[in-house]
């Protein structure tokens, strides 16, 4: 199961006019503690902000359960979803709410690409909260990205 941690990353923007301003930016990333986190998205602004001065102003995990990433999406919007289960002791219906990330160009394409990836599942869903979400960018955990420090050999390479 993936841990999705939020960060909030503040340093010097130069926008499209040229004029250069201090922006703090939100930013989703897959890791596995939250010195992993800070670590990847350290190494992740170093390669994005040109001035090469950041700040990392806030680590914190994510409610959000899975993110469904598009090739083609301008914007991150984040759904609330109600799944409504049904608590066989008691009778009674259970809604159990949970988040995802989807990208899209705008609402409507948003809730088909929502409908469209949670196909997969099997018990009735209500999309409670569809909005553009702050988050600049998501950064999924790449095997590749794990760097191994200097001296030190896979277990799986030394035998």
């Amino acid at each position: 199961m993936q841990t999705w941690f939020e960060s909030k990353v503040k340093y010097m923007k130069v926008s499209e006019s040229g004029n250069e301003q201090m922006i703090t930016e939100n930013f989703l990333l897959d890791a596995v503690s939250y010195t992993d986190a800070e670590t990847r998205i350290i190494r992740q602004m170093q390669q994005t902000v040109k001035g090469g001065e950041f700040g990392i102003v806030d680590i914190k995990k994510s409610r959000i359960a899975e993110v469904f990433p598009y090739d083609i999406g301008e914007w991150w919007f984040k759904a609330t979803i109600n799944l409504v289960t049904v608590d066989e002791d008691a009778g009674k219906e259970k809604k159990l709410r949970t988040y995802y990330l989807v990208m899209a160009d705008d609402i409507k394409e948003a809730l088909g690409r929502l409908d469209e990836s949670l196909s997969y599942l099997v018990i009735p869903y209500v999309v409670s909260a569809l909005a553009v979400s702050t988050i600049v960018d998501v950064f999924p955990y790449e095997p590749a990205e794990s760097m191994i420090p200097e001296g030190f050999v896979p277990v799986e390479k030394e035998e």
